[in-house]
């Protein structure tokens, strides 16, 4: 079988299979955004599951600059001994435990964000006015401030014993807002051509290298386009997957969309998001791909393998409904599965709250796991909206992005 099949990095670290538990929101970080034992607890069982490479959901660089409640925050090493204990359980059976960093930028709910910053202040549009404080631009010395943020927090994951880093590019974060030409319309070093747009991005990567050294993983979720013709466009994330790949990144992973356009398919006719694209990319760049999204059944794992269209299979929300699906799937023990439609029986209120609530629905399972439960598997919608209101207040009604992590 091709999935359970080892990878070799460019840096020459191997990965045990070719499965990639792609990241999910955990929310369940304490009041001061810090890890706890849920997080130590559900690692654990992904890791016990046997995928090759397990990706945290959001670490947020800066804890006044928050996605949603309950993100991690890591600022500095004051939490090293949860995250010691996180990354060692989550490292068990061979498996590479990656952080994802990242800072939401102007996608900082009012619930989170007075002011968020955004490399221009361009507003999130009139549909989601109701959610998000218009942002404001940041200086120069800010964004240089905010490099080395990233580059501390992949520090600290190191140091904790975490395998490699995810830098998040893609879905609307701030990295993926300087690469829009849309959200970025500064006239200094970091905005205007691609070149400009991209330089937030690579700071990021070249500080990270330089204190992660050569052989620790780097990886790259990025959009393959932003489905806005003002936005970044494919041919712009073909650009910045090349030059990245140039500079040393052993991985990317492919997504795309945002809050405003929450498309998750590029028209394939394939199962699998984003496999159009990805060929495209593979037949330009010498580096590693990974697809998420859509991998529902074990055939489609294998052409997809075989053919060469993806180098590992990316899979998010079947692992939080089945934290152990990889061991099954290689032990034959597995055939297809099936992520239903939640429903409330009303019809106006589910194309409204739809992807908020799926994102609760599966945070929700994801909890039962770290508490030693069995997951939930229903479409009933009412609970995670109740959970939902009783998070977030009025604004959960407000419109949502349908994306993953």
């Amino acid at each position: 079988m091709k999935v359970s099949e080892s990878l070799e990095l460019r840096n020459g670290i191997t990965l045990k299979n070719r499965f990639f538990k792609s990241a999910m929101s955990e929310t369940m970080a304490n009041g001061r955004n810090q890890p706890g034992e849920k997080h130590v607890r559900l690692y654990h069982e992904w890791a016990k599951g046997g995928a090759g490479v397990v990706v945290t959901g959001n670490v947020m660089v800066d804890r006044n600059a928050l996605g949603e409640p309950g993100n991690v925050v890591i600022e500095d090493e004051k939490d090293m001994d949860i995250l010691k204990r996180w990354a060692e359980k989550g490292t068990e059976y061979d498996t590479h435990l990656w952080m994802q960093i990242n800072h939401p930028g102007k996608q900082s709910p009012k619930t989170m964000s007075k002011e968020p910053v955004a490399p221009s202040a361009i507003p999130m549009g009139e549909a989601l006015k109701g959610a998000f404080n218009p942002p404001r631009a940041l200086e120069n010395g800010e964004i240089k401030s905010l490099v080395e943020r990233y580059v501390k927090t992949a520090e600290v994951a190191k140091k904790a014993g975490f395998t490699g880093v995810q830098i998040h590019g893609a879905h609307g974060y701030l990295v993926n807002q300087f690469l829009s030409p849309h959200d970025n319309r500064r006239d200094d070093e970091y905005g205007g051509d691609l070149e400009n747009r991209m330089r937030f991005l690579m700071e990021i990567y070249k500080g990270m290298r330089r204190v992660l050294g050569e052989t620790f993983p780097i990886s790259l979720k990025l959009n393959s386009s932003d489905f806005n013709q003002e936005g970044f466009t494919e041919a712009e994330s073909i650009a910045v997957v090349e030059k990245m790949a140039d500079m040393g990144l052993d991985l990317i992973e492919i997504s795309g969309g945002n809050y405003k356009q929450p498309k998750m398919s590029t028209g394939t006719d394939s199962e699998v998001f984003f496999l159009d694209y990805a060929q495209k990319l593979k037949e330009k760049v010498d580096i590693l791909v990974v697809v998420t999204g859509g991998f529902r059944s074990k055939e489609s794992m294998e052409a997809a393998l075989e053919k060469g269209h993806t180098d590992m299979i990316g899979i998010a929300r079947p692992m939080a409904l089945d934290p152990h699906l990889p061991n099954r799937i290689m032990s034959d023990d597995y055939e297809k599965m099936t992520t239903r439609r939640l429903t409330t029986g009303i019809k106006g209120l589910d194309e409204k709250m739809g992807p908020a609530v799926g994102n609760v629905y599966y945070a929700m399972q994801l909890k039962r796991i770290a508490e030693g439960k069995e997951t939930q598997q229903h479409t009933n919608a009412w609970r995670p909206l109740l959970h939902l209101i009783a998070t977030h207040g009025p604004q959960a009604l407000k419109p949502k992005r349908r994306k993953r992590r």
